[in-house]
């Protein structure tokens, strides 16, 4: 089939080098528009926009896609159109331009986690599996009849980082298969349950705030969720870190700490702080102005204080 294909970020590039690699042909790809990144405020293209221009495919960048002349971009023959992580909602003018319509490669098991950031909200509300969704979109938030499902387990050090590798591969697994089944007719599409549907919440900077007077496992959760944007956070003995995994503690401890309390810090058993119920490990963290490390190596080197709290 003839295919044109939306997306912008890294997580979408594995699904476009598949579609490129097999039997279909991509006949052109819309992007984000182009932004400055660095010190230098260079502008550079999408990591989407940058493979296709590798292989001389058009790229079709709008600014407000539901409200821009997008004809050049329909004109072109095409049987579908597949979207993944394009980071716009896409306009009735697009959804059923194309005989096949749009098919979005979705990263959770909808119907739950609807919206731009399911990863993250499976991480944060501790989910045991995930998975990719593809369905048919329609003009509704990931409302659209499903197609078929990819599930994969959330392992216990999966953070936003690892997760989004994890379904990015599994996307670009899923969408050859995808069009073929629709290529041959054997596509069977069924509607969500509505009653089980959740809405994923914008991500913002405050959330990486931490309050340990909260559980472990909301902690935990945020920790994960948040590896990837905006970061949780934390000030020790006046040094801040970035917070990129932890798990719970479920060793011996001081049960008269108070939350935010640091319980352990060495080389051996890592770096632990009390809870509003127990206890939390921190595991990778990023001092600042250094680099990304183990908890154990930044204390093999490094000292905090034990009883110290947490700013």
């Amino acid at each position: 089939m003839k295919v044109i294909f939306f997306g912008t970020p890294d997580y979408a590039v594995p699904v476009l080098q598949a579609l490129i690699d097999s039997h279909h042909e991509v006949v052109a790809v819309v992007s984000q528009p182009d932004k400055a990144k660095g010190r230098s405020n260079k502008i550079v293209p999408t990591p989407v926009k940058a493979l296709a221009m590798q292989y001389g495919v058009p790229v079709f960048q709008y600014t407000k896609i539901r409200k821009d002349d997008v004809s050049d971009m329909l004109s072109i023959d095409a049987d579908v159109i597949v979207t993944c992580a394009y980071g716009q909602i896409i306009g009735s003018n697009v959804l059923f331009a194309k005989h096949f319509g749009v098919i979005n490669l979705h990263g959770s098991l909808l119907p739950k986690y609807r919206g731009s950031s399911p990863i993250q909200w499976a991480l944060i509300n501790n989910e045991k599996e995930t998975g990719v969704t593809v369905l048919k979109s329609d003009v509704g938030m990931d409302d659209g009849e499903v197609m078929m499902k990819r599930c994969i387990p959330i392992a216990d050090d999966d953070n936003a980082i690892t997760l989004f590798e994890k379904l990015s591969r599994l996307s670009a697994d899923t969408v050859v298969e995808a069009l073929d089944t629709l290529e041959n007719g054997r596509a069977v599409f069924e509607k969500q349950d509505e009653a089980q549907a959740t809405s994923c919440k914008m991500l913002n900077a405050e959330m990486g705030n931490l309050d340990f007077a909260q559980t472990t496992a909301s902690l935990v959760g945020l920790i994960k969720g948040l590896a990837a944007w905006p970061n949780a956070h934390m000030t020790i003995d006046g040094v801040y870190f970035k917070l990129y995994n932890a798990r719970e503690y479920n060793g011996a401890y001081d049960t008269s700490a108070r939350p935010g309390q640091v319980l352990i810090a060495n080389n051996k058993e890592g770096l632990v702080i009390r809870t509003g119920d127990g206890a939390i490990e921190i595991t990778e963290l990023l001092p600042i102005n250094s680099k990304k490390m183990t908890a154990k190596s930044y204390l093999n080197g490094k000292k905090i204080n034990i009883g110290s709290i947490v700013e």
